[in-house]
């Protein structure tokens, strides 16, 4: 692992944010609910979306009106996730960088996942002018809706790679 790396991911675990934070009997699960508080506000408002361009539920709106109107909610979900996951991997980032599940989340399906979204965003407003999406908006959105799953099977699945094989 680069040098670099260890250097800020040792640094980050001995910031006075993240020794109170682990060394606090609550401060843990109050950071973490603020994580998945985040990704709820971010996955939910992304699957919304997404289910509207497949043509799964309600058709009251269109996918563009859908996508103005969830945008605030979905970036502020974005940031808080972010802000309360980056909390948590601070009491222990070398554990986490140490590990193949985070790394593939965290490396490869977040930032997918970010980029996908931010043109399926801004793809909508177009495709979903009308009750009927084209078949590249369904597409677009059953995509973005694999690669938000994947993310969460990444992140369920990191307790169970751990860097030490013993």
């Amino acid at each position: 692992m680069h040098s670099l790396l260890i250097a800020f991911c040792q640094w980050v675990e001995n910031t006075w944010l993240a020794r109170s934070i682990l060394e606090s009997s609550w401060a843990f699960p109050y950071v973490q609910l603020t994580h998945f508080t985040g990704l709820s506000l971010w996955v939910g408002t992304n699957v919304y979306l997404d289910l509207r361009l497949m043509g799964v539920g309600k058709t009251r709106q269109t996918a563009a009106q859908l996508s103005e109107e969830l945008f605030v909610w979905n970036w502020i979900g974005l940031c808080v996730a972010i802000t309360g996951g980056f909390l948590l991997f601070s009491i222990s980032a070398m554990t986490y960088v140490n590990n193949a599940a985070f790394r593939t989340k965290l490396g490869i399906l977040i930032p997918l996942g970010i980029v996908l979204h931010i043109l399926v965003q801004h793809k909508a407003r177009s495709w979903g002018r009308t009750d009927k999406v084209p078949t590249i908006g369904r597409i677009a959105g059953l995509c973005e809706f694999l690669v938000w799953l994947s993310v969460i099977t990444a992140a369920v699945l990191i307790p169970y790679f751990s860097a030490d094989p013993s």
